[in-house]
């Protein structure tokens, strides 16, 4: 006799149509599977629909994820998530992710566990740059990911920026599931503190204590799908709605910018806030013009300006150029007394950063850091 376990539970599915994002209701069921012994293997009922297979016991953040990004395809949005590692079980589903020891996506196997297994996003596609082994997760999302993003905008598949968000998604979110679940570390070396609060992290503490007398681990299991899949959608939707945006307000302002003989250029940004670092060193590529930005100048929330070095790479403190060292840790009248610029406001004691109440300020501040006449 079959042993289940049955949960409900509702997830909010974002999908942004029209403009505008709209909330559907997606159903999520959830039932472990596990035969006695001696048992004939199970056949799926006629009625049961589509079935999404992963391990039973404890669970972690990938195959969380990669049941929650299978949900979103149209194929799969009603599916009932099987947790087992009964193979006569996992037989039965139409999709199987982290359990099984097969990787074939024609027949919608998706392990990684299986001796050989070295797949990585550059494998699977020469195009794409990174070289971290995939998770099940990574597997659903090389395979499936741009659907999902389409379907998630409501943007067709062959829009131009959705490429841009799928490799943003997967350098900024992804990258870092599948490294944590195949413990590839991000550093050289002891760290000099862990970090317990990433979402690998926080799934992983979804699972019920060892000493909990009446554990629900697949009503827990849909709370890890939850919490994956929202904060998946969370940041596809900020890449679309800001991000993109702010790489054409980058490159116009690049177009723009003001070159200081053969030191380098001050790019001014006439909106504040947006991101800007990464459409930066992207576009100077494109463009041709490596290093050649030193200086970002931008609005603050205030209504005050902002001189910005520009990083070496990205994530980075180390600038292309810092503003002087005499001027560092000063602010109001004696940074204005030290550099003959009135209405200075400061400058950051590391030199990456420094303040003006007007964009003529900050102008003059790049100008004579470039020109070397401070």
């Amino acid at each position: 006799m079959l042993r289940c376990l049955f949960a409900l539970r509702l997830i909010d599915r974002r999908v942004r149509s029209a403009g505008s994002l709209r909330v559907q209701a997606a159903t999520v069921y959830v039932r472990s599977v596990s035969l006695m012994a001696g048992e004939p293997p199970a056949k799926k009922p006629a009625a049961m629909g589509k079935t999404i297979g992963t391990h039973n016991g404890t669970f972690h953040c990938d195959e969380a994820l990669a049941c929650f990004l299978l949900k979103q395809l149209a194929e799969y949005k009603d599916a009932t998530v099987v947790r087992s590692r009964d193979p006569a079980v996992l037989d039965t589903c139409d999709v199987v992710v982290d359990v099984g020891g097969v990787f074939d996506p024609a027949k919608k196997r998706y392990d990684h566990h299986q001796r050989g297994f070295a797949e990585t996003m550059h494998t699977l596609d020469s195009s794409k740059k990174w070289t971290t082994k995939l998770s099940s997760a990574g597997l659903v999302y090389a395979h499936h990911g741009r659907e999902v993003i389409a379907e998630t905008l409501g943007w067709k598949v062959t829009d131009p920026n959705l490429e841009k968000i799928y490799d943003k998604v997967y350098e900024n979110f992804m990258e870092e599931i599948d490294a944590i679940d195949n413990g590839v570390s991000a550093y050289d070396g002891e760290p000099r503190y862990r970090i317990n609060t990433n979402l690998s992290s926080r799934v992983a503490h979804l699972n019920p204590p060892w000493n909990e007398p009446n554990p629900k681990p697949d009503e827990l299991f849909q709370k890890a799908m939850k919490l994956t899949g929202e904060e998946f959608l969370d940041r596809v939707r900020y890449y679309a709605t800001s991000w993109i945006p702010a790489r054409e307000l980058v490159l116009s302002a690049l177009q723009q910018r003001q070159k200081v003989g053969e030191v380098g250029s001050v790019v001014t940004l006439e909106r504040g806030g947006c991101p800007w670092k990464d459409h930066l060193l992207a576009l100077e590529e494109e463009l041709a013009i490596p290093g050649e930005v030193k200086f970002v100048l931008y609005q603050d929330q205030n209504g005050s300006w902002r001189v910005q070095g520009v990083p070496v790479t990205l994530g980075s403190f180390e600038c292309r150029i810092h503003l002087p060292e005499k001027w560092r840790g000063l602010r109001d009248e004696e940074l204005s007394k030290a550099t003959g610029i009135d209405d200075c406001i400061f400058i950051h004691s590391s030199g990456f950063i420094g303040g003006h109440k007007t964009k003529e300020g900050v102008v003059e501040i790049a100008m004579r850091t470039l020109k070397g006449t401070t």
